[in-house]
C-alpha cells in the first residue's frame, strides 16, 4: 500500500499554508504542474482553491474544507473525502454520487466509472 505524502514544491507548500489566494496566483504563472499524487491535504481549509488541471489521485483529504470548488477538471481517482466539508462542490462526471458519498462517510476511494461508448 501506497504511503501519503508530503512533496518539496512551492505549489503544495502554498496549500498547505493555505494561501489559496497565492497558490491561485502562482499555478496561473506555470507552464507544468506537479502531481498532487498521495499527497496529504487532511483538515485544510481549500475553499477558493483553482483546481483545474490538478492530479491528484490517491491524494488524502480528511476533514478538509472543499467547500465551493470546481473539481470537475481534476484527477481524483482514488482520493479519499472521509468527513470532508463538500457542500457546492462539482466533482468529475465519472464518479458517481454514491463513490462521493462511500469517500465522505467511510473513507473509501473514490473509483471513476468507465467511459461507455455508444453502440453502432
Amino acid at each position: 500500500m501506497e504511503r501519503v505524502r508530503i512533496i518539496d514544491d512551492e505549489l503544495y507548500r502554498l496549500l498547505r499554508e493555505e494561501k489559496i489566494t497565492e497558490f491561485n496566483a502562482a499555478k496561473a504563472k506555470r507552464d507544468e504542474l506537479p502531481s498532487f499524487m498521495l499527497c496529504d491535504f487532511r483538515g485544510l481549509d481549500l475553499r477558493g482553491m483553482n483546481a483545474e488541471g490538478l492530479d491528484m489521485r490517491g491524494a488524502y483529504f480528511r476533514g478538509a474544507d472543499l467547500r465551493g470548488i470546481d473539481l470537475r477538471k481534476t484527477h481524483l481517482e482514488g482520493a479519499s473525502i472521509a468527513s470532508t466539508k463538500i457542500s457546492g462542490c462539482f466533482f468529475p462526471v465519472r464518479i458517481t454520487a454514491e463513490e462521493i458519498i462511500m469517500s465522505l462517510n467511510h473513507g473509501t476511494r473514490m473509483r471513476y466509472q468507465p467511459v461507455v461508448k455508444p453502440a453502432g
